[in-house]
């Protein structure tokens, strides 16, 4: 569990660093299980419902954005955030009743592997409160030149930033906007096993990888139970039936129970509307709508 100093160090500053998130025995599967993936790239021509590829992907240069939604490709992603100290964090920052919106495994390839541009994971799925957060493992060892992640602290708790350009949801702020403060950023970097833990509030980003090393950092997107999506989760139940979004609320459940009262609370929503061109990952949000880069 987390210490109370913790605590209450995420709670004014909108992040964290975990070491040991989880025991070697599961890095080292954790690890297993993203080389067998990439390794199986080898042979997908275009991005598809488990692959984003990057640039300069090919059979004899794997090259990958974004593993997607890891703890539905293989049961090892669910099983190690469900029995880690990852979730002894969970229980510390959210409580017992926690769910699960969405995992990605960013696979940032050596030489110049993606930049994620910065924005707010708030924007993308707001809620009825914000006790939502997102966990980074490190499956590698993550420096300054292999496209860490980075934050501003306390932005958790100011206003959410426009992430729109050319009248669509870009999925990022202008680098120009006033309150995007520079002098303020707080590098991530850590040991292989290491987590890092941030407000779905707060301004993020991250730089390309140009060492001669991958990065892999393996993200967990997750809400308190009471918190419930606020868009599109009418036509949801009404696409799916009530019994079958019943099933999933259940499946998303990490710990504890689903909830059905939600808590509802003062917040800044702005939403994510009209779409990109092409919004089926970040990386492909943010290069449709001609999203403005902050690392150039």
């Amino acid at each position: 569990m987390l210490s109370k100093d913790e605590i209450a160090s995420y709670q004014k500053n909108g992040y964290l660093m975990v070491e040991d998130a989880v025991s070697p025995s599961q890095l080292n599967e954790l690890r297993r299980l993203t080389a067998q993936f990439i390794e199986a790239s080898r042979d997908v021509r275009e991005s598809n419902a488990v692959y984003d590829l990057d640039k300069g992907h090919g059979p004899d240069t794997p090259r990958l954005t974004r593993i997607k939604i890891p703890h539905k490709q293989h049961p090892y992603f669910w099983e190690v955030l469900r029995n880690s100290r990852m979730t002894a964090v969970l229980a510390s920052l959210l409580g017992p009743d926690t769910a699960i919106i969405t995992s990605k495994l960013n696979t940032k390839a050596p030489g110049g592997g993606a930049a994620v541009e910065w924005h707010q994971d708030w924007a993308f799925y707001p809620h009825t409160n914000d006790d939502l957060l997102a966990f980074g493992l490190m499956l590698e060892d993550v420096d300054a030149a292999n496209g860490p992640l980075m934050v501003i602290p306390e932005t958790h708790r100011g206003p959410i930033l426009d992430h729109g350009i050319n009248g669509v949801f870009a999925g990022a702020i202008n680098p120009d906007d006033p309150l995007f403060e520079r002098d303020k950023i707080v590098t991530l970097t850590g040991k292989a096993g290491s987590m890092t833990v941030h407000h779905a509030r707060i301004l993020h980003g991250s730089a390309p990888n140009v060492s001669d090393r991958p990065r892999y950092i393996l993200f967990y997107e997750i809400a308190k139970a009471d918190a419930w999506p606020i868009l599109g989760a009418a036509s949801y139940i009404h696409e799916l039936g009530q019994r079958r979004f019943w099933e999933d609320l259940q499946e998303r459940i990490i710990t504890g129970k689903a909830c059905l009262v939600p808590r509802l609370e003062t917040v800044p929503v702005r939403m994510p509307l009209p779409p990109a061109p092409d919004n089926s990952s970040i990386f492909k949000t943010q290069q449709s709508a001609g999203a403005k880069s902050a690392f150039q």
